[in-house]
């Protein structure tokens, strides 16, 4: 379980545990199915681990016939029902900090890029950039994280909110090293950014398994949908990028797939898991299989000063 922490606690001291690692995700279930094992692994093994969801993600395509009343189009109570889904996600991966950017609702999912909700008042994607890295900036000084995780500039694959959150949490990390993101405490230096990623080498590996398990009658009908759907192509697949050496820290987290795999299917408006003898699959609401892996990867934001080739931890080199 996510170690004990104190707001504001002196780093070093007992009430601020060694390590401490803080995640900015766009819409409850981008946690599990990009980082999941990953906070899973750091809470098993004592670290902090802080969770900030962007929005509720209102705008989210639901998959069981039993919850389609949820959605935008009808009751528009889909964003409270997420609230519930990923707070039982954050117990499959022992994580107690997870907090919604502002407080729940404060920003409305804007949907996917080009859609008319982009231009809604008060969804993310209109969000004020400094208002809302001050609010993150007020969590990274209570926290006082080493390291910070989100997304690339382009936000993985293009999402109005996902690029959002990028900017915002590179935003609000330069904001909590000076006196303009003080809220709680003294101003904080994060030591590390990290980017989630995908090498396509290793993500053509993983489709390899799950066409090797659909032939053996293994993949199909997923839970939620009726009859046999289809697989996601690679370009498919968030922050992919060419090969390995685009990859600082490898998180080798298989000894906590399954409870990534429970968290995933936590989100159950908006992902579907199925378990097959060469490990679990899942699928979004478009009905695509994908592998569902429990090693993770991430590139340094700032490049120039990369971990170590091989690196496996994402506190490799830095300060308690």
């Amino acid at each position: 379980m996510t170690a004990a922490f104190t707001p504001g606690a002196a780093p070093g001291s007992p009430a601020a545990p060694e390590r401490r690692l803080l995640l900015v995700h766009a819409h409850p279930d981008d946690e599990s199915i990009t980082t999941g094992a990953t906070m899973a692994k750091y809470a098993a093994e004592g670290a902090h681990v802080t969770l900030v969801t962007c929005t509720l993600g209102e705008e989210g395509e639901v998959i069981p016939d039993g919850l389609a009343h949820l959605a935008p189009d009808q009751d528009d109570t889909l964003g409270p029902h997420r609230i519930g889904e990923l707070a039982a996600a954050m117990r499959a991966l022992g994580v107690t900090d997870h907090r919604f950017l502002g407080g729940p609702g404060r920003y409305r999912d804007s949907g996917m890029m080009g859609a008319p909700t982009n231009d809604r008042p008060g969804c993310f994607w209109q969000a004020e950039l400094d208002e809302a890295a001050q609010l993150l900036a007020a969590v990274v000084c209570e926290v006082r994280p080493q390291v910070l995780v989100t997304y690339g500039p382009d936000g993985g694959y293009g999402h109005p909110d996902h690029i959002k959150a990028h900017r915002v949490a590179m935003r609000a990390v330069e904001l909590a090293a000076t006196k303009n993101g003080r809220s709680q405490g003294e101003p904080h230096r994060v030591q590390r950014v990290y980017w989630n990623v995908v090498p396509r080498p290793v993500l053509d590996e993983g489709f390899a398994r799950l066409h090797a398990a659909d032939d053996d009658g293994e993949v199909f009908p997923f839970p939620g949908f009726t009859g046999r759907t289809g697989f996601a192509q690679p370009d498919d697949v968030p922050g992919v990028v060419d090969s390995a050496a685009e990859v600082d820290v490898t998180v080798e987290a298989d000894a906590y797939v399954a409870a990534k795999a429970r968290a995933m299917a936590a989100h159950e408006t908006q992902v579907s898991v199925r378990h097959t003898s060469r490990g679990p699959v899942f699928a979004l609401s478009n009905g695509l299989a994908q592998p569902l892996s429990g090693t993770e990867f991430f590139q340094r934001a700032d490049r120039d000063g990369a971990a170590p080739a091989g690196a496996d931890d994402l506190f490799a080199e830095v300060d308690a």
